[in-house]
């Protein structure tokens, strides 16, 4: 009997409820947080990327600034050189040279100011990701929430409460507001039927989209060319595909040839074919093509995070081993 009840004794200790069972497994033991803390910082890519790509854009379009400007004034000092001027245009000349090397120095000066406020942002998610551990893992955990519900926010324009969570967590380098900005300016302009913003992103970007071998632009100018086909603008519709479509006619000769067709078509035709072409739905088949080509370029994920984490999460709950453990 003795020996019974020594042996249930030791059972009852030794085998814990199931919801105390459940905890241990879910983490309790520094082993196991450490692997959930490895795992963690696997899913960072993004987080350390995305502001690198943007301190990548910031220091080649500061250094193509200096470069044109600075070869611009070159060739002003040569042809003054060059030139045979009286002592008043010469000095007239060279005040306007100084000046324009005067505004190259604040310009400078600002992207200098921009610069470093990247690094030091590169830096913060740096220092974020070294900081966490065993003992913290929890606390952190909670601020990388945050983090993805201000992504989901950004991405689906909610950017005022996005800004607002990010200000009220104290984590404004740890979100990618300004990056988002830019893409905001440029789905805007999209929304209310203008390319001009887009393809000035694309100008910016061009030596990237090209390796890449994005269609955004080619799109956009078709559309362009669309909306002089609407307006029932023959004439320039005709002068602007010889500017700027022509020079795609080697790669996408088809699409070419599909969309000039609709100068004797016109936007009221019925055939189904170029019908489509009309249509507003167009201008959303843009934006949703800029989103994609942009985050991209940036190395973002082309789902939210938020919705990648869930879709993760409900996949796990799916597994023998938590139906076991339930």
């Amino acid at each position: 009997m003795e020996m019974d009840s020594l042996i249930n004794g030791n059972a009852a200790v030794s085998a814990p409820p199931p919801t105390t069972a459940l905890i241990n497994l879910t983490g309790t033991t520094p082993s196991s947080k450490l692997t959930q803390l490895t795992e963690s910082l696997k899913l960072e890519h993004q987080f350390l990327r995305v502001p690198f790509e943007h301190y990548k854009k910031t220091i080649r379009a500061n250094n193509r600034a200096v470069e044109k400007e600075v070869s611009s004034v070159f060739s002003g000092v040569i042809d003054a050189a060059g030139t045979d001027m009286s002592k008043d245009d010469a000095v007239e000349h060279l005040t306007s040279l100084v000046s324009r090397l005067q505004g190259l120095k604040r310009k400078l000066e600002e992207g200098n100011r921009t610069e470093h406020l990247q690094a030091q942002r590169c830096r913060a998610r740096l220092d974020h990701l070294e900081s966490v551990d065993a003992e913290n893992i929890s606390e952190w955990g909670n601020t990388r929430l945050k983090r993805i519900l201000v992504d989901y926010m950004l991405r689906m324009s909610y950017y005022d409460t996005g800004m607002k969570l990010a200000d009220s967590s104290n984590m404004l380098d740890l979100v990618d507001i300004d990056v988002f900005q830019e893409a905001r300016r440029v789905i805007n302009a999209l929304q209310n039927r203008e390319v001009a913003p887009a393809l000035a992103w694309c100008a910016e970007n061009k030596s990237r989209l090209k390796k890449s071998k994005s269609k955004l632009e080619f799109q956009l100018r078709l559309q362009e060319f669309i909306e002089l086909v609407r307006a029932e603008n023959s004439m320039r519709a005709i002068t602007y595909a010889q500017k700027y479509l022509a020079p795609w006619g080697a790669t996408h000769i088809k699409e070419l040839q599909r969309v000039m067709a609709t100068l004797a078509f016109k936007s009221h035709t019925e055939c189904a074919t170029y019908k489509v072409l009309f249509e507003l739905k167009q201008w959303d088949n843009l934006v949703d093509q800029f989103k994609q080509e942009f985050c991209r370029l940036y190395g973002m994920t082309l789902e939210p995070l938020l919705n990648i984490y869930l879709q993760a999460g409900l996949s796990a709950l799916k597994t023998p081993y938590l139906v076991f453990i339930a």
